[in-house]
């Protein structure tokens, strides 16, 4: 699965590992993640993610 980077603070959404603070389990897609999910680092929408190259 692709990781997406937050073009605010820099931060990495990794697939593999989720987002337990934020209730994502670990192997949810970045484009299955709850539409009001934002970053966990800046408070960012997930607008503000591009794909990690």
């Amino acid at each position: 699965m692709k990781k997406f980077v937050c073009g605010v603070c820099g931060y990495v959404y990794d697939p593999a590992e989720g987002d337990s603070a934020g209730g994502v389990s670990p192997g949810t897609a970045f484009e299955d993640l709850p539409a009001e999910w934002v970053c966990p680092l800046c408070g960012a929408d997930k607008e503000e993610f591009s794909e990690q190259d």
